[in-house]
């Protein structure tokens, strides 16, 4: 078996994502003790900024989706 790079092992993703997930709800959970000063009303809710982040990123994602979608080239596209 080929030696594979670090990030690519199996136990390295795992570890990965139990670490996101940590510092995720750490977040959440500092939001309790940490008195956030918003300057919309809406910001105010408990958890706002972590909802805000996470739909952000979604929205992010979907952009890119959809730009490479109608940015890709066929395989081909340079042998022509």
């Amino acid at each position: 078996m080929k030696n594979q790079h670090w990030l690519y092992q199996t136990e390295t993703r795992r570890k990965l994502w139990i670490a996101a997930i940590v510092i995720l709800a750490l977040t959440v959970v500092a939001e309790i003790f940490i008195h956030m000063h918003a300057y919309f009303s809406i910001a105010d809710f408990f958890g706002f900024n972590v909802i805000y982040g996470f739909l952000s990123g979604v929205v992010l994602i979907v952009i890119a989706r959809v730009f490479s979608v109608l940015l890709k080239r066929k395989g081909d596209y340079y042998d022509r």
